[in-house]
């Protein structure tokens, strides 16, 4: 069984909304989570297991962002480049990772192989559209099993988990390491990922099954 943890977007602007930043499109309770999600970070780095975090990385051109958001497929502007809501919270920041931009060509496929944390710059909700590296990546992985967590449940973490059922990979979500945006119905999405397959547990289960 080769385990990959898959981060999604647990960048500031998506997880905080206090005095340490004022998050451009916060998750409610996007806070509340970063204990479980400093959880599973600190175990895979104790049992070096490789780590695929997204992160969107928009520009001013990029489809979502729009002044006029619908707040369902457009959003205002959120996680541009070389902000700081375009970074990681504390909980999921990784260590020394090898960084792949979506607007980048080349693929340095032995950093891929040797770097324990991969950053997947996307610029679409889903990573496997919004980056043309994502499906070479999995190819150099080879992951039969994904444990995947972040933000937004409904959005981002949904297009991930549906991407990668569809290249064959187990999929399992601890769901005390998700959050929802509240104006997307989350039983559809988790009625969708039953349906696939996908085994709902929670970060407790996952650390005790694979540690």
């Amino acid at each position: 069984m080769n385990v990959v943890f898959f981060n999604v977007d647990t960048q500031y602007d998506f997880m905080r909304d206090d005095e340490t930043h004022k998050g451009a499109l916060p998750v409610p309770g996007a806070r509340d989570i970063e204990g479980k999600l400093e959880e599973l970070t600190k175990f895979a780095a104790e049992h070096r297991l490789k780590v695929v975090n997204t992160a969107d990385w928009h520009i001013e051109d990029s489809f979502e962002i729009s002044d006029k958001p619908d707040y369902k497929t457009t959003f205002p502007p959120h996680c541009m480049q070389n902000t700081k809501g375009a970074l990681y919270v504390p909980a999921t920041d990784p260590e020394n990772p090898y960084v792949i931009d979506w607007q980048e060509s080349i693929l340095d496929e032995d950093k891929v192989q040797s770097h324990r944390n991969l950053v997947l710059l996307k610029d679409e909700f889903s990573v496997f559209t919004g980056s043309p590296h994502t499906e070479r990546v999995l190819e150099l992985i080879k992951p039969t099993v994904a444990v995947v967590y972040g933000v937004a449940t409904n959005v981002c973490v949904h297009y991930a988990v549906m991407g990668l059922r569809q290249h064959d990979i187990a999929v399992r979500v601890p769901i005390d390491a998700i959050q929802e945006l509240p104006n997307l119905p989350l039983e559809y999405t988790l009625l969708a990922w039953r349906k696939i397959g996908v085994q709902l547990t929670d970060t407790h289960a996952i650390l005790r099954e694979l540690g």
